[in-house]
């Protein structure tokens, strides 16, 4: 296996700017959540949107600066530029220009972010929520789709009526395109089940709240036992034997039990947890008898426990629903509380751990259901009181409530979740947690001359960018396994650690080894740290100086071009570009040689070459009689793929365009296999697909031959060749 030797410094960064700062115009902290961004957004726009406003002459600009801020904020990817790099890190985007009249913020923006029982999800947590294991109902809609608003009263009613049986989402389509697209939707709005181990489940129909009730209904799977003689003695015991208590509602001729749809709904509230049952005591009026039952009751039996156990059986007095989950829940047990001594087996077992000072937190009445959500990824669940055991938690430099896996290989390989201590984003981190290779680091484990390299993660939890990159890391270290470690370090807890290695920003990602350092200014992504890594061992960019830059460049081959990327390192835009110019330069590997100058230091080369700004892009071209002529880059978007259109726009072409009478010759019947694209000029597809099949073309040329018909030019050819649809690629081998 081969292993990586590597000194890196990965920056992404969060720094503070002298502008007005976007956060500061929106009112909301660096760490606020995508709906709390919205929500002040909101509240801003119902105050300043020039429409409310019509004879004030600066509301326009005004209202367009905290547009612009919004605009920023809830995208992600620019939400992370901005964070890094502020507004200079955003100069190829020019968006929050244009914006919708006061009516549309007040009725159709953020339809369901003030209902507490709709969670609203975006591309951040959706994965986690519909992964959790819990049961979920999904609604994907469009703020202008009348549709929807006709829905929206009707899911509020829903939401409430079924909250704590399964739960209910929303996700904006017109925030979460990539989300919805992704998830197969095309119309609004469209309704989902989702759990786990089973494909989505789409809602057809009326959408009344009876439909709505009777579809989700029939996901939840947990069972209501009918108890009577025959089977009372053996199925309670069987189940007090496993620790799990039942939940009973004895109907009698007087007084009121829950009903059918009632119990089936605490059954699925109380899965895993409490087994639900009912008695029918006009049949089994002996056995109800026996046990003191002379009118209609509903109690929750403990293990071990009879109703004529006054003291351990819990006796409610109501038939609500929400009612009876919350005094059941109270009533159970809580989490196995651990001690210094007992601590010593989570070194060989997989456990979730909440740490508590002093009485538990509010809301971990819910975290009782971890036990069942994590029994099948034999992941046990337990809790600390540091009040009691402040060694312990010091010694893991654990100061605050906090929940952290203990990955079963010791009992210093442990990571601290960060991210909402919401049931099912728990549930999730702790499934992804116990199954990569991340570990909370602290000074005592902190990698010091290890022969193994090591990835470290330098973070504050307050900072968005640091949360967004943690479970990134998590898909790495599964791909990178036996190559890599990985460990995370929180620099608000390890100050000195951090401050010996010079960390000034968050997230700094450093690998240690033994030898170079290298900045990694990718995206917050699995994929953009494993392509840095392979980027390191196999360079796809030459790094210039002058005497290179004129052997490679200058005096170039006749068949050969060089993109060059000249930059400063101070330079905003410059450092975005650069993980976009090794993906370009990955793509075409083979087909166009990619170098960069750093002007800052190599000043003499970059004033020879009449370089004034950065990064200044150069295409220099299959040489010709002057050496020095290039192509420069001029368009707005720098990533990589409208870089490699460029560049492969730009060189002469490897295609050929065909008649109708090139295609019969030359095609149907010459002596070469051919592979044609047949296209519209109109088609957005097609002008996509262009390079594409241009790096196609030049991969197979000398053995295949590439050709293109244009279908608006010449519609008989694609008809006689079948073609029904834009572009279409069709491959004819000549058969002799």
């Amino acid at each position: 296996m081969k292993v990586i030797y590597l000194f890196v410094v990965i920056c992404l960064t969060v720094v503070v700017y002298t502008a007005e700062d976007y956060y500061k115009r929106l009112g909301v902290s660096r760490e606020a959540s995508t709906r709390e961004i919205r929500q002040a957004f909101k509240k801003l726009v119902l105050k300043m949107h020039p429409d409310k406003n019509p004879n004030d002459q600066e509301a326009h600009d005004r209202f367009l600066k905290i547009n612009r801020a919004y605009e920023v904020l809830k995208d992600e990817d620019l939400r992370k530029k901005y964070d890094k790099y502020g507004e200079k890190g955003l100069e190829d985007n020019h968006e929050g220009g244009r914006y919708e009249s006061w009516n549309f913020y007040r009725y159709d923006f953020g339809i369901y972010d003030d209902d507490l029982e709709i969670i609203t999800l975006d591309r951040g947590d959706f994965d986690a929520a519909v992964n959790s294991g819990e049961l979920w109902f999904v609604n994907f809609y469009f703020p202008r789709c009348s549709h929807c608003h006709d829905l929206a009263p009707t899911w509020r009613e829903f939401a409430k009526e079924m909250d704590g049986v399964i739960r209910i989402g929303a996700v904006n389509c017109g925030d979460n395109r990539m989300l919805c697209r992704s998830n197969g939707i095309s119309s609004y709005p469209s309704l989902y089940v989702y759990k786990t181990g089973m494909n989505p489940e789409k809602f057809f129909g009326d959408r009344t709240m009876k439909n709505l009730q009777d579809f989700a209904m029939q996901f939840v799977k947990s069972k209501v036992t009918e108890l009577w003689e025959g089977n009372f003695v053996e199925t309670v015991e069987k189940a007090f034997s496993s620790r799990i208590g039942w939940l009973v509602t004895f109907c009698a001729e007087s007084g009121d039990c829950l009903g059918s749809e009632t119990r089936l709904k605490l059954a699925g509230m109380l899965e895993g947890l409490v087994n639900v049952g009912w008695m029918d005591c006009s049949t089994q009026a002996q056995l109800c008898d026996s046990i003191d039952v002379t009118s209609s009751t509903t109690a929750y039996f403990p293990p071990g426990t009879t109703l004529k156990d006054k003291d351990g059986v819990l006796l409610l007095n109501t038939l609500d629903t929400k009612k009876i989950y919350t005094e059941v829940m109270q009533h159970l047990p809580g989490l196995e509380e651990l001690t210094r001594e007992t601590f010593k087996k989570l070194a060989h077992q997989r456990w979730l751990l909440c740490f508590t000072f002093g009485e538990e937190e509010s809301g971990t009445h819910e975290y009782k259901k971890l036990n069942a959500l994590l029994k099948k990824d034999n992941i046990q669940v337990g809790r600390i009181d540091c009040q009691s055991e402040s060694d312990l938690c010091n010694s893991l430099y654990i100061y605050h409530p906090s929940i952290a896996v203990f990955k079963g290989t010791g009992i210093n390989h442990f990571e601290i979740h960060h991210g909402k201590n919401i049931l099912y984003n728990i549930v999730a981190f702790a499934k992804d947690s116990a199954n990569a290779h991340v570990t909370t680091l602290g000074p005592e484990t902190f990698p010091n001359k290890e022969k193994e390299p090591w990835l470290v993660d330098f973070f504050a939890p307050w900072c968005p960018p640091c949360r967004a990159l943690l479970p990134e890391l998590r898909k790495a270290s599964k791909h990178l396994f036996g190559q890599l470690k990985f460990g995370t370090l929180d620099c608000t807890v390890h100050t000195e650690l951090c401050s010996v290695y010079n960390i000034q920003a968050y997230p700094t990602t450093v690998i240690f080894n033994q030898s170079n350092v290298h900045e990694y200014e990718g995206h917050h992504s699995a994929d953009g740290i494993l392509e840095f890594i392979e980027d390191l061992v196999n360079p796809s960019v030459v790094t210039f100086n002058p005497d290179t830059f004129d052997e490679l460049v200058k005096n170039r081959k006749l068949d050969e071009s060089w993109l060059v990327d000249f930059y400063a390192p101070w330079c905003g835009p410059c450092q975005a570009l650069l993980p976009e110019w090794k993906r370009m330069a990955r793509f075409l590997s083979g087909i166009v040689n990619v170098g960069s100058v750093d002007c800052q230091k190599y000043p003499s080369l970059c004033q020879r070459e009449s370089v004034h700004s950065y990064p200044e892009i150069r295409f220099y071209l299959p040489k010709s009689q002057n050496g020095d002529e290039y192509h420069s880059y001029n368009g707005w978007h720098r990533d990589a793929y409208s870089l490699k259109a460029w560049a492969l726009g730009t060189l002469p072409r490897a295609s050929v365009d065909l008649t109708p009478a090139d295609f019969n010759k030359k095609v149907l019947n010459g002596g070469d296999h051919w592979v044609i694209d047949f296209y519209a000029p109109w088609c957005g597809p097609c002008q996509h697909f262009a390079p594409e099949f241009e790096l196609l073309a030049r991969s197979v040329k000398g053995r295949v031959k590439a050709g293109k018909v244009d279908c608006q030019a010449y519609p008989q050819t694609c008809q006689a060749a079948g073609i029904k649809a834009y572009p279409t690629v069709k491959m004819y081998p000549h058969l002799g």
